[in-house]
Formats: structure tokens, C-alpha cells, sequence
């Protein structure tokens, strides 16, 4: 990593932290040389480094400030406290009502987990699948491997790298988008009746999948920097007999926080002593606004412990429908599952993304979104500062583009997302990322899209905000 990254990593995490507040001057360049003792051209592209990721702002003549809009620790969502024990998974019908909405409706999708698939970054994928749509080569016309491409898979295995991972080719197997590997993680190592532990709040995808095994659910307190609360799941661990833990430590959906390194550790840890699986959820993983990218739970696991899933749903297209799943000691019941479920997966996909990545274009891209989110990021955070009421929380997220802002108790985000579609806008009620409906006060929004477009939908939301019928008494 270039010296002037690690100099700006720590500048950013000391922003995080709050050692610098928003609108605060930093330190000028000569305090950065003399500080980590580098040049002068090392401390001003670690300055340009936190300017291109929407941080700091300059001021002619004057020097670097911390940009507005960086959130306080007072001010990030509640920890929610949770029913002790398992129950049935409601809300189907409200994740329908958001999955049946498409992009021709001509709404603006705030709640959807959708990339910006606009970027001029991606035309060499659009290229490759034209090209092998004319291609002679009838390769995407057949069945292919159920593992999957085998040149898919070696890059896959070669960007697990970054992550702290050594997996071989081998030891993956491709899925139609991280949904699938989900899906067949949960019905390898679970049967009917088994009880699964998850944060709350979790991704909605994955509860539905747990309520289609006939599992029940354990929701786990979940804070908004560290992520699922250790001390309440030993507690849960001693109480039951949980068969899997489930969770989304890099770039949470939808929280956004990266766990820490030691947490990640001590959860591992726990798993081992009470001898529970982990499946791991890292779609958003690469998606991290510093470099290098997080660590895997995986990474840290020695016994095969972690099912590990991801896709490229979130970096590159959800029409894709390419994923992955490394699943450990279970890869032969997880293959069988893939299997009696979809079989093999689509050629011609896997042949345009396996280029994408070896002909080095998936890196440029992901280096140009990231970027790009982060600043987007930023300019949200300051326009729901000046658009919405006082008193609400918003998450700090730490890659991605996914943000969940929290609003008194009385809230009825169902009511409000209602209005709102009215006014061709849609976003997500909090509810739907709970087994039991909670977090009804809360809503996710997607702020991957174009900035004109955010500006416009949060505005309309902060006028709508205004109308007090959407709170109760």
C-alpha cells in the first residue's frame, strides 16, 4: 500500500473517531511531514486521497478541513433490544411489495440494494458479453460444471487474496448471485426445527431464506461501529442450542460498520467453543472506502468452521447473477443442494465476468465506485442534515452505499414509504430487516445513485417529513 494511503487511512479513522469534528481545520501540510516524516508531495496526495473520498474539503489559502456532514457518535442508531428466544419469521409480503418494482416503473429506487450499473467503468464487461453472444465458440450455449467456470473460479480465488483468504479454485463453487449461496449454506447445515442466530437488524434476503428452511430465528443485538454483540450471544449460546450463526461483518447490510479485526476473532472463538457454524456474508466486502479491503472471518478460520458467500450482485450487476460460496467441511452437501436446485449456472455470465476480471477492468472499477459512494456518501449525510427533522440517527457506514437512518419510536416507516411512492420514490420500512417486524421506525436508503437524483428524493422526503400524521401518539 503507498505510504500516502496508510497517512490518509489514519487521518480518516481519526475523523471516524471524532478527533477531528466536522468543519475543524487539520493539520497543514508541514505537520503531516514532520508528523510521519515524509515529503511534502507524500502529505499533499494523502490530502488529495481524502478529498477524492469526500472527507476533507481545501480552502484556498488556508488548508484542509474536515467536510461537514461526518456524523457524530451520539447521533448513530440505537442498539434495539431483542426477544431472547426463537421465533417464526413474519413479513413476506412487505419484501414482495419492494422485489416486484422494477427500474421501468419509473421510480426512484432508494430501496433497493442496486449499484450504479451508468459507469463508464463497466463498458469492457459490456463488451465481453457482446462478444460472446457472437461468438462461434458455443461454450455459453452448454451446460457448464455444477462448481462452476473453473477460470471464474481461479479469479475469484486470486481476489480472495485481498481478503485474507487462501482458497483454492477448487474449494468454490459458483452460484446464481449470493442469494443462491445463501440459500444452499442454510439447507447444508440446517434441518427443519434448528435454530439460527442473526444480527438485528439483518439483511431481509436471508431471514426470508431461514423462514423457507422451517428454521427458527434468533435475533442478536447488533451495534452500528462494532457489530453483532458478542457478550449477548454467549449469553443466547449457553441458553440454546444454536446449529449457525449468520452475520455481515464487512460493509453490513444494512448498517454499513466493518466488525473490528478482534471482534471477528472473539466471535470466531465463540463458535468454536460451543461448536457452531458461521456463514458469512461478504457481498459488500470489496466495496470497503479504505484499502486494503477488511479481513474475512474466514480468513481468521483454521477448522473449516466458515461458510463464506459473496457475488457481484453489489459490485458490478445483480442481472448477473453470478456468486459464490467457499463452504469448508461441507462443499460436497452444498454442491449436491446446488444441485437438486438450479444445477449449473449461466455460461455466458461466468465467461464475460471471468474476463472482466483477468483482463484487470473488475479493480478499476471497483477503485472508481468506491470513490464514488464515499462521495456520495458525504453529500447525503449533509442533505438530510438540512432536509429531515431533528432527532433522528443515521448509521456510519464504512463502504457500500447502503445508509439507515433511524427516527423516533412513534414512526411509521411503512406509512411513510407509502406517501412517498405516491411522489414516484420508493425506500425500504426497517421492518422487513427483522424476524419479528422491529425496527418499524426505520428506514435504508440507497445512496448509489446519481447525485441530482438523491438531492431531488431527499428533499421530497424532507418535505414529506413534515406532515405529523406519520407519527403516532
Amino acid at each position: 500500500m503507498p505510504q500516502y494511503v496508510d497517512i490518509a487511512n489514519v487521518i480518516s479513522d481519526r475523523i471516524q473517531k471524532g478527533f477531528y469534528r466536522p468543519g475543524e481545520k487539520l493539520p497543514s501540510m508541514r505537520e503531516i511531514c514532520t508528523s510521519f516524516s515524509v515529503s511534502l508531495g507524500t502529505a499533499q496526495n494523502s490530502y488529495h486521497f481524502l478529498e477524492e473520498n469526500g472527507l476533507v474539503i481545501p480552502i484556498e489559502k488556508t488548508g484542509y478541513f474536515v467536510r461537514q456532514g461526518q456524523l457524530a457518535s451520539g447521533h448513530l442508531p440505537s442498539v434495539q433490544p431483542v426477544t431472547q428466544e426463537p421465533v417464526d419469521i413474519k413479513n413476506w409480503h412487505s419484501i414482495l411489495e419492494l422485489a416486484a418494482s422494477s427500474p421501468s416503473d419509473g421510480v426512484l429506487q432508494l430501496g433497493r440494494g442496486m449499484p450504479d450499473v451508468d459507469s463508464s467503468s463497466l463498458k469492457p464487461l459490456l463488451k465481453a458479453l457482446s462478444q460472446t453472444g457472437r461468438s462461434t465458440d458455443k461454450r455459453a450455449l452448454y451446460y457448464d460444471d455444477i462448481s462452476g467456470m473453473k477460470k471464474l473460479r481461479e479469479q475469484i480465488s486470486r481476489m480472495l487474496i485481498d481478503s485474507g483468504c487462501d482458497i483454492a479454485a477448487e474449494e468454490l463453487i459458483i452460484t446464481s448471485g449470493c442469494q443462491e449461496a445463501l440459500s444452499i449454506a442454510i439447507r447444508a447445515v440446517c434441518e427443519p426445527g434448528d435454530i439460527v442466530a442473526i444480527e438485528s437488524p439483518a439483511f431481509h434476503g436471508a431471514i426470508q431464506i431461514l423462514q423457507a428452511c422451517g428454521v427458527r430465528v434468533l435475533e442478536v443485538p447488533t451495534d452500528p461501529i462494532t457489530g453483532i454483540s458478542i457478550e449477548s450471544l454467549e449469553m443466547i449460546l449457553e441458553q440454546w442450542s444454536v446449529k449457525l450463526i449468520q452475520v455481515t461483518p464487512n460493509c453490513n447490510n444494512p448498517l454499513g460498520f466493518i466488525m473490528p479485526e478482534e471482534r471477528k476473532r472473539e466471535l470466531l472463538n465463540l463458535a468454536k467453543k460451543y461448536n457452531v457454524m458461521i456463514l458469512e456474508d461478504d457481498i459488500y466486502g470489496d466495496l470497503s472506502y479504505r484499502y486494503p479491503r477488511p479481513l474475512t472471518i474466514k480468513s481468521m478460520d483454521m477448522d473449516g468452521r466458515v461458510l463464506l458467500c459473496g457475488s457481484f450482485s453489489k459490485t458490478i450487476a445483480p442481472g448477473l447473477r453470478i456468486g459464490w460460496i467457499a463452504p469448508a467441511r461441507f462443499f460436497d452437501r452444498v454442491l449436491y443442494m446446488k444441485y437438486t436446485g438450479t444445477g449449473s449456472t449461466s455460461s455466458a455470465a461466468q465467461i464475460a465476468v471471468a474476463s472482466f476480471i483477468e483482463d484487470g477492468h473488475y479493480l478499476l472499477h471497483l477503485r472508481k465506485m468506491r470513490a464514488m459512494y464515499h462521495r456520495n456518501l458525504q453529500q447525503t449525510v449533509e442533505w438530510i442534515g438540512e432536509s429531515f427533522p431533528t432527532g433522528i440517527r443515521m448509521s456510519q457506514p464504512q463502504g457500500g452505499y447502503i445508509l439507515w437512518v433511524e427516527f423516533p419510536k412513534n414512526f411509521n416507516a411503512n406509512a411513510f414509504n407509502k406517501s412517498l411512492l405516491q411522489r414516484k420514490i420508493q425506500v425500504v420500512s426497517g421492518s422487513i430487516f427483522s424476524s419479528s417486524e422491529r425496527h418499524g421506525h426505520c428506514i435504508r436508503i440507497n445512496f448509489g445513485h446519481k447525485l441530482a437524483l438523491l438531492k431531488n428524493g431527499i428533499r421530497t422526503m424532507g418535505e414529506l417529513l413534515k406532515n405529523e400524521s406519520f407519527y403516532g401518539s
